[in-house]
């Protein structure tokens, strides 16, 4: 009724904002998979599963056939999660991943050594301060304040 009759300026009547999706990746974003994958998926998943009940279900025969099982099971769900939308993705990530851990300047094995041993001074050090303030307390506490012995 106010917005109507003008008495509210219109630099103060709110408008709904267009919702705006950003992505922080150069990649588009994809919120919605093909159903296809979803049960290519569920197939994985469901393989998966099988293996682990194929090598509790084949507890009398040698561990290499449990093995196997177990092995062939993972290897059909990975096979089948890998041709999905989301597999693909994953493997994306893994290949960027391991770009990336090439780019890293890793440390010598000199400044490796040095670091640990900064490390575990600093822990030695925190030891020993954390046991002399639990027997200055332990001793205020008790000794001093409660008078046991």
């Amino acid at each position: 009724m106010l917005l109507r009759s003008g008495l509210i300026p219109v630099s103060l009547q709110f408008t709904r904002a267009p919702k705006v999706t950003h992505s922080m990746s150069n990649q588009p974003v994809q919120t919605v998979s093909p159903s296809g994958d979803k049960a290519k998926v569920m197939l994985a998943v469901c393989a998966v599963i099988a293996g682990v009940i194929g090598f509790y279900l084949l507890a009398g025969r040698p561990t290499y056939v449990r093995a196997g099982a177990l092995v062939a099971g993972l290897i059909v769900g990975v096979a089948l999660a890998w041709t999905t939308v989301s597999g693909q993705g994953f493997v994306n990530f893994a290949r960027d991943a391991v770009r990336e851990t090439k780019k890293v300047v890793w440390p010598t094995r000199r400044e490796a050594l040095q670091i640990t041993g900064v490390v575990f001074g600093f822990v030695l050090v925190m030891a020993i301060f954390l046991w002399g303030t639990d027997k200055l307390l332990e001793f205020a506490l008790y000794d001093l304040i409660l008078g046991w012995k």
